[in-house]
């Protein structure tokens, strides 16, 4: 009979257990990612959490494909995310829209907002040029004539079980 792994924290090498449950995610550098049915790796002694992401590829594809999808205009971060996504930095990214780095940096810092149809051109960038995002190319460029003007953050939730994105 297999023996369950045994888990230590990565902050105080104490040993830890493992439970399911709910992780607000930053490393995806978006604010606002919550991922649902995640299993985590909780410390008793320290009270670090560590999530166990098996897909992390996935889960950025998930991801950026519902920022592609939104109805309202992209937010900093969420720029910063598709332009990191595409690996590429804010010289190149700018290259493709056509602005200089610091037009790329304002938007990202929020200290201007992406006008209208630089926010499409983003999001048609990074459905062409981004890992696995072709396929949906069609039902994200249907969905530009009801992209809002205004702001809005979003909440967004990450189930592991059906791996699915939803904002709100």
């Amino acid at each position: 009979m297999k023996q369950p792994k045994e888990w230590e924290c990565s902050n105080c090498g104490a040993p830890a257990i493992v439970a399911r449950g709910k992780y607000k995610f930053t490393g995806s550098g978006l604010k606002n990612v919550l991922l649902i049915g995640v299993e985590l790796v909780k410390c008793k002694k320290c009270g670090n959490v560590d999530p166990i992401i098996p897909d992390m590829k996935g889960l950025m594809q998930c991801l950026a494909l519902a920022v592609l999808e939104k109805p309202w205009k992209l937010s900093g971060d969420e720029i910063r995310y598709l332009r990191k996504y595409l690996r590429m930095t804010a010289q190149e990214f700018g290259g493709y829209i056509g602005v200089d780095k610091t037009t790329v940096s304002k938007w990202e810092n929020d200290r201007d907002q992406v006008g209208e149809s630089s926010d499409k051109l983003i999001r048609a960038i990074t459905l062409t040029k981004g890992d696995g995002l072709r396929g949906s190319m069609e039902d994200v460029i249907r969905q530009f004539p009801n992209i809002g003007k205004a702001l809005k953050a979003c909440q967004y939730t990450y189930d592991t079980e059906t791996q699915q994105v939803e904002y709100a």
